[in-house]
């Protein structure tokens, strides 16, 4: 059982037992919640910081396990010193205080009382005797309060006598009783209270047993009071070095990380501006590389990848270029000859009425194979611009329900051949956006093309609508639609829905890929969405003022099923609404 130092009711104790009361107001929970005030203050920087920074994470994780270390490591010293101080202290003041109370017995025993029934002087006597004590022992007071007689019930309160100015106050009422009950010595802590108020009270060490006036047979109980001020201050003196100590060491663990990061951390980073720079374009960028360690080989090994990149990268560069030069050149060679091949299949279809069924045949399939290839070489010509940057807008306020409407009317031969009903619905208000007005057209006319050739004979609905900061198109038909995973391949060049890549249904299998192109170039977003058997739907959206950041599309991008079945087949019909607004 632990006793508190500053208690005067702190029970007592018999020499020799081994519970020792720790110093009161202990530093080290102090110090703890400064750490965790102050560590916790600047948390969101702090967490940002840990997020970011490799260095930071290992220096602030060796900062906070050293400190707890130095915490655990400082409480664990403080608590040895604090059992041994105080250990040896009780040691000393039970064995000068046996002596006293020996030598106070005997000198009662001894001595000669005039006065039978007062036993005053004789105790004065005794107080100015033991309080006398011996230079080389520790500084005590000492206070004998009495009669004490059990049988009676009389507990002593009617006097004491106390030397040093000491106050009764100091003896713990639990030490009082104790020492009243029982023969014996007994001790405890306590605080320490003066008759003189302007002295501080201070903790002290108190011990206590029974003397007996043979000549009354009246006990009183004498106290040895022993002040701890010294201990406690030998105590401070500890804790403040202690706290130094952990301070400096975790201040010199905190350095240590932080240097010893920075010869791991500082080529690191390094290698991350550089790559950084490489995937920036600046293929020539290079770490330079010190010394023959770890760090130095992952230098030259970066700069070895580095190379080994850049001189593919040219290669390829290169070969893209090379390829991009080929196809132009041979979509312009290709221009002659076949400019002179559609004259001479111009006369032969003309005239095909005056062959024979085969070859009339044979002249309408030689006129529509070379509309084909006419066509294919255009936008072969026009990818090799786009690939080759050369591509410029022509930008200027357009209507994009007028341009709706026009690639409606072109395409009405293709929808009545293909038995399809291409409905159109606009907004009253006018749909400007800032546009090459042939290049939208363009987009607008191959997202139909696409949705008609592909859309099984079904109808095509076509949606204009505009937003605060930009305009969408939507084109959705109800054909074979698109698998999971297809809506970013077909836009790619010569991709087809169709798995044998046959072409069944005719097209070059570039015309989503320069409708991306041309989407691209005006700084807007083409998207797609299906579902196989149930339809596609492709959206484009674009910005109101050329160059604006695109912000939100005014039409969603959902596959949204007709109210009444779909028609299949029939002849070309128009929409009422296809030359207006339909909604």
């Amino acid at each position: 059982m632990a006793h508190d130092l500053s208690s005067p009711d702190a029970a007592p104790q018999r020499p020799g037992a081994s519970s020792v009361e720790r110093w009161p107001g202990s530093s080290a929970a102090r110090a703890l919640s400064a750490a965790v005030r102050f560590i916790t203050a600047p948390v969101r920087h702090l967490v940002d910081l840990w997020r970011r920074s490799i260095q930071a994470r290992v220096v602030i994780g060796t900062l906070t396990l050293s400190a707890v270390l130095a915490i655990l490591a400082g409480e664990v010293l403080l608590r040895q010193v604090t059992d041994r101080i105080l250990d040896d202290k009780v040691d000393a003041s039970l064995a000068q205080a046996a002596l006293g109370a020996d030598d106070a017995q005997s000198q009662l025993d001894s001595a000669e009382i005039g006065n039978f029934f007062d036993v005053g002087p004789e105790i004065r006597n005794l107080i100015r005797s033991l309080a006398r004590g011996d230079e080389a022992r520790d500084q005590f007071d000492v206070v004998i309060i009495g009669p004490l007689n059990p049988s009676t019930g009389t507990d002593g309160s009617g006097g004491s006598l106390a030397s040093g100015g000491v106050n009764r106050r100091s003896i713990p009422a639990a030490l009082m009783q104790q020492v009243r009950a029982e023969p014996g010595s007994w001790w405890a802590y306590s605080t320490l209270y003066f008759k003189d108020r302007d002295r501080p009270a201070e903790p002290g060490l108190v011990v206590g047993s029974q003397l007996r006036v043979p000549t009354t047979g009246q006990n009183y109980a004498l106290f040895y009071v022993f002040p701890l001020a010294e201990q406690q201050q030998t105590l401070f003196v500890v804790r403040s070095a202690l706290i130094t100590t952990g301070v400096v060491l975790v201040v010199l663990l905190g350095t240590i990380a932080w240097l010893v990061t920075r010869q791991v951390v500082t080529p690191v980073r390094l290698a991350r501006r550089i790559a950084e720079r490489l995937a920036a374009g600046r293929l020539e960028e290079r770490m330079h590389v010190r010394g023959k360690d770890d760090i130095a080989r992952l230098g030259v090994s970066f700069n070895q990848m580095a190379s080994s990149l850049q001189r593919q990268i040219r290669q390829l560069e290169e070969l893209s270029r090379v390829q991009r030069r080929f196809v132009a050149d041979v979509s312009h060679e290709l221009r002659t000859p076949l400019t002179t091949v559609r004259m001479a299949a111009d006369v032969l279809h003309d005239s095909r009425e005056d062959f024979d069924p085969v070859t009339a045949r044979s002249a309408e399939l030689l006129q529509g194979e070379l509309d084909r290839f006419e066509g294919l070489l255009t936008d072969l010509l026009e990818i090799s611009r786009f690939d080759a940057g050369a591509a410029v807008l022509d930008l200027s306020d357009v209507d994009i329900r007028d341009v709706a409407r026009r690639v409606d009317d072109w395409a009405a031969p293709l929808a009545a051949q293909r038995g399809t009903r291409v409905s159109v619905s606009v907004p009253d208000e006018p749909c400007y956006a800032e546009a090459d007005v042939r290049r939208l057209e363009r987009i607008v006319r191959n997202l139909v093309v696409n949705a008609i050739t592909y859309g099984e004979g079904r109808d095509v609905e076509v949606t204009v609508a505009t937003g605060s900061d930009a305009v969408a198109l939507t084109v959705r038909d109800y054909g074979v639609g698109l698998k999971s995973g297809e809506e970013v391949l077909v836009f790619n060049r010569f991709w087809r829905a169709d798995p044998a890549r046959a072409r069944t249904r005719g097209g070059t299998g570039l015309g989503l890929s320069i409708a991306i192109e041309d989407t691209a170039l005006h700084g807007g977003r083409l998207d797609a969405c299906g579902r196989p058997g149930r339809g596609s739907l492709f959206r484009l959206t674009l910005p109101r003022r050329a160059g604006d950041r695109l912000g939100e599309s005014p039409l969603p991008l959902e596959m949204v099923e007709p109210a009444a079945p779909v028609a299949v087949g029939g002849p070309y019909a128009r929409f009422p609404g296809s030359r207006g607004s339909m909604r």
